[in-house]
């Protein structure tokens, strides 16, 4: 089974923006609390992912490559608005950290992730994270979509 542990961390400042990012444009067949059903668009490439309920910083997660036409078809079926951020790559202190800048219903919105091989692996936070928001629902993808950032304030 495939298991995803991730962190997740608002971002502060610049200091991450050393390298283009890519556009991805992603939406929901399922947003249910026990799992999730995603389809994405990154650049010309497209999956589909079932991810199971968040416990900690760690859910089950299974992602598939499905052809870019069935993709696009897929986000017409999706529950509620698309996702639509950039997301940029960064190597800090041999972590690759995944920074997404909303845009949209969420725009202003900037969170950085890092995937672990366990929850309790140490890290080095980059001096561009501020606050934790690993287990805070808001910051989920996918009650972005129906809860965007926009109306938070």
């Amino acid at each position: 089974m495939g298991m995803e542990i991730e962190r997740k961390f608002l971002v502060a400042g610049d200091g991450w923006r050393t390298a283009d990012g890519q556009r991805i444009v992603q939406g929901y067949l399922n947003r249910d609390k026990q799992r999730t059903v995603r389809v994405r668009i990154a650049g010309a490439r497209a999956f589909l992912t079932i991810k199971g309920m968040t416990s900690g910083a760690t859910r089950a997660e299974f992602e598939y490559p499905v052809p870019l036409a069935d993709a696009e078809a897929l986000l017409a079926l999706c529950d509620g608005p698309l996702i639509d951020k950039i997301r940029h790559r960064v190597d800090h202190a041999g972590l690759v950290w995944e920074i997404d800048e909303f845009f949209g219903d969420n725009a202003g919105l900037v969170v950085a992730e890092v995937e672990l091989s366990s929850e309790d692996q140490a890290i080095a936070l980059p001096s561009w994270v501020s606050t934790e928001v690993t287990t805070d629902a808001r910051y989920f993808n996918s009650n972005l979509a129906t809860h965007p950032y926009r109306q938070w304030r």
